[in-house]
């Protein structure tokens, strides 16, 4: 079974990964719970689902094993079943792995996206429209995939739960060690412009000067500035719906990889305090 799954990989992470994958399933099963009485459809979206599964590397040893991924978590969440279950990929060979999920869920409304995720999420309209669906979506980007225009068109469903994997190792990277903001690769410029929507990820900078008259730069350390920055547009984009509480996700060095964000999708004022209580007390306590 093990070889079937591995070709092709998704190898990645450590205990990060299941924290992360836990928080998730957590949120999916109190959400459907929450909406069981409810009459809208519920939708899931899982816009970088991979192959379901996940090669989780040990790295304490040369241990690997596989774990359910959250195509396959979504799927198995019972209490309420969501009524769509949407998992995009861009690879066609993840996508053909995902097809054995849809396989074995085959009473299910499965439906399998080989596609670019942002273009696919900017199109995205269920049928007849919104007014009458609800879910949640998973932003599980590998890096920085993840577009600015992209955060701004889910904001304006107004009905997709979503959270965000921000990552802030790979941004940090992009960052020049010069401390001067036009020192950066012009290639990293472009994409910190999409992943931002604009250039304030410059806030992370400041003039400072010397005694003598010039001029230096300072960067605020670590990733707090730029956690900062993101947070607030996000605010900007989801208003109150924009849970300031996060998850930092670090590796076995306890360096921090990603930040776990989430946002609200409906804009009823019960519905924001239930989702964010539900999100707050699982960041907390999980």
């Amino acid at each position: 079974m093990l070889n079937q799954l591995a070709e092709p990989k998704n190898r990645w992470g450590g205990e990060w990964t299941l924290e992360k994958l836990d928080i998730l399933e957590r949120y999916l099963d109190a959400y459907t719970t929450a909406l069981k009485n409810k009459s809208f459809k519920l939708m899931y979206v899982d816009a970088f689902a991979g192959t379901g599964h996940v090669e989780l590397v040990k790295y304490d040893s040369d241990a690997t094993e596989f774990i359910q991924g959250s195509a396959v978590r979504a799927a198995h969440i019972h209490d309420r079943q969501f009524d769509r279950l949407v998992f995009v990929e861009k690879d066609p060979g993840r996508c053909a792995k995902l097809e054995t999920l849809k396989e074995k869920h085959h009473h299910r409304d499965i439906r399998i996206e080989n596609a670019d995720a942002n273009g696919f999420l900017r199109n995205l309209q269920p049928e007849p429209d919104w007014n009458q669906w609800r879910g949640v979506l998973f932003l599980d980007p590998f890096a920085t995939e993840v577009e600015w225009s992209t955060i701004e068109r889910i904001a304006g469903f107004n009905a997709l739960d979503t959270w965000i994997l921000f990552p802030t190792r790979a941004i940090v990277g992009m960052l020049p060690k010069s401390k001067r903001p036009d020192d950066i690769d012009p290639k990293w410029v472009d994409r910190l412009t999409t992943v931002f929507g604009d250039d304030s990820w410059r806030g992370l900078y400041r003039e400072k000067q010397t005694l003598f008259g010039d001029v230096k730069y300072e960067r605020t350390p670590g990733v707090d500035g730029l956690l900062d920055i993101y947070k607030n547009k996000l605010a900007q984009a989801f208003g109150n719906r924009f849970l300031r509480q996060s998850r930092t996700l670090k590796n076995s060095k306890n360096a921090p990889l990603f930040e776990f964000l989430f946002c609200v999708g409906s804009p009823s004022p019960k519905a924001i305090k239930a989702a964010q209580r539900i999100a707050g007390h699982i960041l907390e306590n999980l």
